[in-house]
């Protein structure tokens, strides 16, 4: 599911409920201006090109993906529904997990809006909020 012209501003929490299908291998959330330039792609990969539970955070300038970030904490139960609270500023992102830890990734392309969401992979939306 891909979303335009929606306005995500720095200091608002984004607050998104995913279901991972009973077989997912995984499932990746972008937030940026396009799917060229996206400035945190999220990928919960349960078994996924050599990975198995582990997040892994990019951005993508320009159509070009910087260097992958791993994390080891992997809250995520295959055909469980989820829920993540994004918020960001123009340096960092922060990701509170379903299990509550937090997670920060680099706001890499540095601005403090974005318009364009999507949700990709192996796992539907079941809602979407922003506060």
């Amino acid at each position: 599911m891909k979303v335009k012209e929606m306005s995500i501003k720095e200091g608002k929490e984004f607050k998104v409920r995913i279901k991972p299908k009973d077989d997912c291998n995984s499932f990746a959330i972008n937030i940026g201006h396009d799917s060229d330039n996206i400035a945190m792609h999220f990928n919960a990969r349960f078994d996924h090109c050599g990975d198995v539970n582990t997040i892994v955070f990019n951005s993508l300038s320009g159509g070009c993906w910087g260097d992958e970030h791993r994390e080891g904490n992997f809250p995520f139960v295959r055909g469980e529904e989820c829920k993540f609270h994004i918020n960001f500023n123009n340096e960092q992102f922060y990701i509170k997990l379903p299990d509550g830890s937090m997670l920060n990734f680099p706001n890499r392309l540095g601005d403090v809006k974005y318009s364009y969401f999507d949700v990709s992979g192996e796992a539907r939306i079941i809602g979407i909020k922003l506060k």
